[in-house]
């Protein structure tokens, strides 16, 4: 979710601005958006209402994270999301196993415990001539490039439709350009086509598609709507694809909602409420929670144990992340300043593996499926003394390219650069991965 601009403008308001208001991908506070989306919150009792509280018992780095978490279940979602891989790799960018020798990205995720991967899905990530909006540049094809790899390694892949030509999250969710001035009906079967046309491709290619988030973020509307009742006609169409691409292929495949702001507990459960309500087709609930901006581990198991207890829908984390330097690796500026860090969790590569563990450990107590590392494998295509402006330009590996303004003017027309994620990736600078990484083996054995 936070790709954030330039991690630089974060210092001065993460502490306080983003937790209160949650944050967009450009790196700054989420105004919370007035529209009908906002909805009467659930009765809650008082503990529950208060959910920002912080009750965790952190002790300074004394997670033992090279121990088996006790009662995982074999199916328990150890997930990354390596959207970026492609573009990093154009860039320049070489890739390491844990012997030090160069060897497919996918490959080393495998060896170290990861079962799943999350893969984001633009309609167009396009100017009219021809030129990336970056932030991988993720269309279609480049799906299919990247799923196939990781299916090559043995790992399921959970495709995540942003039903946007560009980041969707809380604070942006614009229509693609192909789908600007159509009715609701019209884009309804427009978001219905691109699915089914979609998956199909990448079932055709062989990727093995396990999941299938229909939106990102998507707390205040999706795809330039924001009716509530726009929004689930919207779902109800991406819903609709995925179970008939399903259905053709013989392919199960998971229909997944993305929210965030798990703090606002009673907001979360309201939104799930109103799909059940809708007679929404869908299987699971996937949340955002990055431990330095979104509250309490414990308030983050309470409100998946909630889900599931109250819809019978399965819950799990969809992105979480957390930073293993304060260095910036490319000069763009990071989203992750030395003032996110979480009490009791060093920034360090064991505070970072030691924070992952205690997530999951929540993750797994609370009954939920699993989690989803967050663009672990995003890191610098130069080194901070470079101006690597021209590469991130001509091969979309910064968060946003100068040719993204026009279709995102507020946010990459001002703030448009390289990455702020390079000290939360579980790679370092030069494509090693970290000792970090192998907390994912570590949970199972």
């Amino acid at each position: 979710m936070k790709k954030g601009k330039m991690g630089k403008l974060l210092s001065c308001v993460t502490c306080v601005a983003l937790l209160m208001a949650g944050c967009s991908n450009a790196g700054k506070p989420v105004e919370k958006q007035s529209s009908t989306l906002e909805e009467s919150p659930q009765t809650l009792s008082s503990e529950e209402e208060n959910s920002f509280t912080d009750t965790s018992e952190n002790t300074e780095s004394e997670t033992d994270w090279k121990v088996a978490i006790k009662d995982l279940p074999d199916d328990f979602i150890l997930g990354m999301d390596a959207s970026s891989v492609l573009v990093e790799e154009n860039s320049g960018v070489k890739y390491h196993g844990f012997d030090g020798q160069e060897q497919d990205v996918f490959k080393t995720l495998s060896e170290a415990g990861i079962n799943y991967i999350r893969l984001r899905v633009w309609n167009d990530p396009y100017d009219s001539d021809g030129n990336g909006y970056g932030g991988g540049n993720n269309d279609v094809p480049t799906a299919i490039e990247l799923g196939k790899r990781a299916t090559k390694y043995g790992m399921k892949v959970c495709i995540d439709f942003h039903y946007s030509d560009f980041w969707a999250d809380p604070k942006r969710q614009h229509a693609p350009k192909a789908w600007e001035g159509m009715e609701l009906e019209e884009k309804s079967e427009a978001l219905y086509e691109f699915t089914k046309d979609s998956l199909s491709q990448m079932l055709d290619a062989g990727v093995d598609v396990g999941m299938v988030q229909i939106g990102n973020e998507i707390n205040y509307g999706m795809s330039g709507e924001t009716k509530l009742e726009n929004v689930i006609t919207l779902l109800k169409s991406g819903s609709k694809a995925v179970r008939e691409v399903s259905k053709e292929y013989d392919n199960d495949m998971s229909i997944v909602v993305h929210y965030t702001r798990i703090t606002d507990k009673a907001d979360v459960l309201d939104l799930v409420s109103k799909l059940v309500d809708n007679d929404l087709d869908f299987d699971m609930i996937g949340m955002s929670y990055y431990p330095f901006w979104d509250g309490s581990m414990e308030n983050m198991s309470r409100v998946l144990e909630l889900i599931q207890e109250r819809y019978g829908k399965k819950a799990f984390l969809a992105e979480t992340s957390y930073a293993y330097t304060n260095e910036d690796g490319d000069g763009s500026g990071n989203s992750f300043s030395a003032n996110d860090a979480v009490e009791g969790y060093e920034v360090s590569v064991d505070g970072q593996a030691s924070i992952l563990y205690d997530i999951c450990k929540h993750v797994n107590e609370a009954g939920a499926a699993g989690i989803f590392y967050w663009e672990g494998t995003w890191i610098p295509v130069g080194p901070a003394s470079s101006d690597n402006s021209s590469i991130w330009e001509k091969y979309g590996s910064g968060w946003a390219s100068s040719f993204a303004s026009d279709y995102d003017p507020e946010d990459a027309g001002k703030y448009y650069g390289g990455c702020s994620w390079d000290n939360q990736a579980m790679f370092d600078f030069e494509g090693n991965p970290l000792e970090s990484l192998k907390v994912f083996k570590y949970m199972r054995e």
